[in-house]
């Protein structure tokens, strides 16, 4: 009986060991349970908070907060290469973040005449300029205009004032006969091109659908437009077309050079300035009534006139040389009453 007694204790009192233990232990596990799922909640919030700052870091709209300093930063590196199809969307994303950022007034003209090596850069596309190095270039759209780690650096509000009047006495004088265009700045001549002219003739063109005069209208006006993307169309037939045979005799891409378009004694009149494929028509009076350049000087004059330039277009036959000698042009347009 007495040891009945004991067994009986003794199984009462492992059995309550038992549940005791079982139950601390639930207890210890349900609390390091709570641990690790607290652990894991705090994990998720924190992972959460950190991609929506990624993705916020990566939006046009927060481009300038997240990437730069405006009230410091200078400048900044290209990041990575951009091709000549996306360099316009690239420069007008970085002009609008910068002036978002400070109630700025900068625009791309001031941005690149502050950075001159991208002008350079980009001149030197040419077809022409590429051929002379062996490299043939069938899309020139897929050329690099900035390269990764190149650095633009940004102008101060003085030096903005400084371009915005600079721009205000900068004008394109076009003299006909003598087959050039130059950039004044106030008297100052800074550059001269070589240009083409519109024929002395008269032809149906079917995109205005009527029988044209196609030479170059002379007048005093400015730069209204820019196109810089623009569409290729033959006149004549109104055709559109995406390759041109160059002065090589090689076929390629039509390239993607800003075109101007002008206003001159108050008309438009479809009368661009814009890059020809083909040079050798320079120092001819050969095409529909535009005026045409190389394309690499077609970017210098590009750069050199913002909206509202003055444009002067002249028929003078008489002009001086360096040397101070009276040179006579050809009257290709064979006006009889000239004032020079």
């Amino acid at each position: 009986m007495k040891n009945d007694i004991h067994y009986l204790i003794s199984k009462t009192f492992k059995i309550n060991l038992k549940r005791d233990i079982i139950k601390s232990f639930n207890k210890t596990n349900m609390t390091f349970l709570k641990m690790i799922l607290k652990s894991v909640l705090i994990m998720l919030l924190f992972s959460t908070f950190v991609l929506k700052s990624t993705n916020r870091n990566i939006t046009p709209e927060n481009f300038v907060e997240s990437h730069l300093k405006i009230d410091t930063v200078k400048s900044i590196l290209v990041k990575k290469d951009i091709a000549i199809k996306y360099y316009f969307q690239y420069l007008d994303s970085l002009v609008e973040s910068i002036n978002n950022s400070n109630n700025g007034s900068l625009t791309e003209h001031i941005l690149v005449r502050h950075n001159p090596w991208i002008i350079d850069r980009l001149k030197n596309t040419d077809y022409y300029k590429m051929m002379e190095k062996d490299s043939f270039v069938y899309n020139q759209k897929d050329l690099i205009a900035l390269k990764k780690g190149s650095k633009i650096i940004f102008p101060d509000s003085l030096e903005i004032e400084e371009y915005l009047t600079t721009f205000n006495n900068t004008f394109l004088d076009i003299n006909i006969p003598e087959y050039r265009l130059r950039i004044f700045q106030d008297s100052f001549m800074v550059y001269e091109f070589p240009i083409r002219v519109g024929r002395n003739e008269r032809k149906y063109l079917k995109m205005g659908d009527r029988v044209t005069d196609l030479k170059t209208k002379t007048g005093i006006g400015k730069i209204v437009a820019h196109v810089k993307d623009p569409d290729y169309y033959n006149p004549v037939n109104g055709r559109q077309y995406f390759v041109t045979r160059r002065d090589d005799d090689k076929i390629t891409k039509c390239p993607q050079i800003p075109w101007l378009e002008t206003e001159i004694n108050g008309f438009r009149n479809g009368q661009l300035i814009h890059p020809t494929t083909n040079p050798n028509t320079l120092n001819k009076a050969y095409s529909n009534g535009c005026i045409g350049t190389r394309e690499g000087d077609a970017w210098i004059i590009y750069y050199y006139a913002p909206i509202n330039t003055k444009v002067i277009i002249r028929y003078h036959l008489l002009n001086l040389n360096e040397q101070g000698d009276t040179i006579r042009f050809k009257n290709i347009y064979e006006i009889k009453q000239l004032i020079n």
